[in-house]
């Protein structure tokens, strides 16, 4: 794998203000290793390119063999999305926040490419999900890496969504909101809303209930195998579906949306020393104690 890795593909979100400087470094890095560097248009204009760029991440996966992406965990779920399908690996860079999705810090982008030179890393399989139905009279379908959220608009007034799995009906919601979360998505959304932590390769779908109206309405945890149907059974408030955090459509009362596993996956670089238990510890600051 690493013989064959001869051009690189480098993606920075330039809304980051150190996106110039993170782009110039890491270019540098794999120019000086023999490697060709492409870009995608947006990143070519932070650093003041006029060439070696495509238009899109569909086309870096056609052209590269491995992407390098310099963002956030915003920025993964983008490029991870665009390039569902596809078995080019993404190392992640991370010049965000918490980046649970991103390898390294911009800090250790020069460690990071040497490892991946020196063949001193693994690929990590993530599964994508998929969310497809008819919303306001018109087909929807639409992948994601973290999760698909349906919730309220800006009214403050309580949603009921009709939950079933597998044909079995689970439960009626009168909440803010669903988050329906993949297991590399648990660490986001879902957490924030009570939802339990679940290790990145664990086969399941994490069912989490925003701010619901009934106090044993509770996080359910369901095989990532399984067939999660959602019905919109209020008129109101607005009611919308989100992928990723980015809005796909606006609900209607008895729209019903399918969730399940899709049939793609991204490839995720992960480095030397790197765990999914370490990697809780240091970003959510957590520490043991003796009792």
């Amino acid at each position: 794998m690493t013989s064959k890795i001869r051009r690189v593909g480098l993606i920075v979100n330039t809304d980051k203000a150190s996106a110039r400087a993170v782009v110039a470094e890491a270019a540098k890095i794999i120019t000086r290793a023999g490697r060709r560097v492409l870009f995608d248009a947006a990143t070519a204009r932070a650093a003041n390119l006029d060439d070696g760029f495509l238009p899109n991440v569909a086309a870096f996966t056609k052209a590269v063999d491995l992407l390098v992406v310099c963002g956030g965990d915003g920025t993964m779920l983008r490029v991870a999305s665009e390039a569902a399908g596809s078995s080019t690996p993404i190392l992640g860079i991370n010049i965000g926040s918490l980046g649970f999705l991103t390898a390294v810090s911009s800090a250790e982008t020069a460690r990071a490419l040497q490892c991946v030179w020196d063949g001193e890393y693994r690929l990590e399989s993530r599964p994508l999900i998929q969310v497809a139905g008819k919303c306001r009279g018109k087909m929807v379908r639409r992948q994601a890496l973290n999760d698909f959220v349906i919730s309220r608009g800006l009214a403050s007034r309580l949603v009921t969504l009709e939950l079933s799995v597998n044909g079995e009906p689970l439960t009626r919601y009168r909440c803010d909101g669903l988050i329906v979360s993949s297991p590399t998505g648990s660490t986001a959304y879902s957490l924030a809303a009570g939802g339990a932590v679940i290790h990145p390769r664990a086969e399941v779908f994490s069912l989490t209930p925003i701010c619901p109206h009934t106090l044993s309405n509770r996080s359910v945890i369901v095989s990532l195998d399984s067939k999660i149907q959602v019905r919109m059974a209020s008129p109101r408030p607005e009611t919308y579906l989100n992928a990723d955090g980015e809005v796909v459509t606006a609900m209607a009362e008895g729209d019903v949306v399918t969730i399940r596993r899709s049939a793609h996956s991204v490839r995720l670089v992960q480095l030397p020393g790197s765990s999914f238990f370490e990697t809780l510890r240091r970003k959510l600051n957590w520490s043991g104690t003796n009792v």
